[in-house]
């Protein structure tokens, strides 16, 4: 009925419907969503079941005919290369199982800003590597492997030994939940790094979901004061309120944050937020995350005097 409508009323030639995945067992979801990639038990069998599911109902050759048809695109602008003058840095990231969303542009725009990138395993790691300048923690589930971040404590210790020892480590959501002392779920506490003075306990409903507006009020290591953010939010997890609210750096204008009416923890040169930030919507961020790196980077690479060579 609605292909001859559309045929009919609209006067263009209906090429394919897809139906109902009749499988639900290939695409399984769970509290945010689809299960990712990374940890998707048959990504072969979901493979072939959408591409056959496409060729059965659409007319492929119907909308190749139409696509040869249409004018070339403007190119989209790519992300400008605004490198400041300095010593280049390393900017490690989370990137496994548990920890899977980062926007494409933001990597793209620290490489633009003159960070080389090392992705690091929160899973398989036992330290981070001695070349970090910088780590950027981003969102992902933390929740699902929580048994198995804990268990590295090798890797947890080595994050709360650099992040004391000034490494700015800029986290986002499910790196918040990364850096505090333990993450509850189902009730049971899983030790995390404590770099951060609190506990986060997973809730069974969102706890922050859509747009937020921040605005920078107080010093940090990433942004100057009276910066306004805009980003979003998604997470069911909350911080465990205690008595003694950790400083943080942004008052919330629009969205729910990690207390109320703030976001952004910082400690030291911690950024930890619920705020997700896109690297186009924010353009400070990536150059404060380098412009954060650069005397941590400098510290780091000044020999320490021995003592034979005071004699």
């Amino acid at each position: 009925m609605i292909r001859r409508a559309i045929e009919a009323d609209c006067g263009v030639p209906v090429l394919g419907a897809i139906p109902r995945f009749s499988d639900a067992g290939l695409l399984p979801s769970r509290h945010l969503g689809l299960v990712t990639a990374e940890e998707h038990p048959a990504p072969d069998a979901l493979r072939d079941g959408i591409l056959n599911l496409l060729a059965e109902h659409l007319d492929l050759e119907g909308i190749l005919s139409l696509a040869r048809q249409a004018p070339p695109l403007p190119a989209a602008p790519g992300i400008p290369r605004r490198i400041a003058a300095g010593d280049p840095v390393t900017v490690g990231y989370f990137q496994d199982s548990a920890f899977t969303f980062y926007y494409p542009e933001n990597l793209e725009a620290l490489e633009a800003a003159g960070a080389t990138l090392e992705p690091v395993s929160s899973l398989t790691a036992h330290a981070l590597p001695d070349s970090l300048d910088a780590l950027y923690i981003g969102g992902g589930f933390p929740e699902t492997h929580a048994a198995a971040i804990s268990a590295n404590v090798a890797l947890l210790g080595s994050l709360k030994e650099r992040a004391a020892g000034g490494l700015p480590v800029y986290a986002e959501c499910g790196g918040l939940m990364l850096l505090a002392r333990s993450l509850r779920v189902h009730g049971r506490a899983h030790p995390m790094s404590g770099v951060l003075p609190f506990d986060v306990e997973m809730c069974a409903t969102p706890q922050g979901h859509g747009y937020v507006e921040l605005t920078v009020d107080a010093p940090n290591a990433f942004f100057p004061v009276g910066v306004q953010l805009k980003g979003h939010e998604f997470h069911y997890s909350r911080i465990v309120e205690e008595a003694g609210q950790p400083g943080t750096a942004c008052a919330v204008r629009r969205g729910a944050g990690c207390y109320e009416s703030r976001d952004a923890v910082i400690e030291g040169n911690v950024w930890a937020a619920y705020t997700h930030l896109h690297a186009l919507g924010a353009p400070l961020w990536a150059e404060g995350v380098v412009a954060a790196a650069r005397p941590y980077a400098g510290q780091r690479k000044v020999p320490v005097s021995r003592s034979e060579d005071c004699l």
